[in-house]
């Protein structure tokens, strides 16, 4: 059992059934696609800095926060697949029963839909998209940025 949830749920494993995946709430998919997101930029980020803990934290809230992750889906919407975007709508349109404290509702929502998308790319084991995309992010804020 714990070896067949690693198999499937660790970088490079197989993935679930696409069809299971789907039928998970988008706010269930976000869940996990906060995590996921979380791990790669704070992977990321100590890869490329030497720098306190602290200040690792203060770089990594620049890459996700609500309003943020909201820039990145506007960024790269023309580079999403249909399917991608359909998946982002479902999360950004999902009642979540709260409300942001440190967003706009709009922002909050639209980082709704790129946390779903996340957890369904990892879910699914799509773990060669879950790169590219996150590369077209690191090479977004290397442009802002220069």
């Amino acid at each position: 059992m714990v070896d067949d949830y690693f198999d499937t749920m660790i970088f490079g494993g197989r993935g679930w059934d696409k069809n299971k995946v789907k039928m998970l709430s988008p706010l269930q998919l976000a869940y996990i696609g906060d995590a996921i997101y979380e791990l790669l930029i704070r992977t990321y980020l100590l890869s490329k800095k030497n720098i306190s803990v602290n200040e690792l934290h203060k770089e990594a809230v620049k890459y996700v926060k609500a309003k943020a992750q909201a820039d990145i889906v506007h960024n790269l919407q023309d580079k999403l697949t249909e399917e991608e975007w359909s998946i982002i709508k479902r999360g950004r349109n999902a009642k979540s029963g709260s409300a942001p404290k440190n967003a706009e509702l709009i922002d909050y929502k639209y980082a709704t839909g790129f946390e779903t998308l996340m957890g369904f790319l990892y879910l699914i084991g799509d773990n060669e998209r879950i790169y590219e995309i996150f590369n077209m992010i690191i090479n977004m804020y290397a442009e802002n940025e220069g």
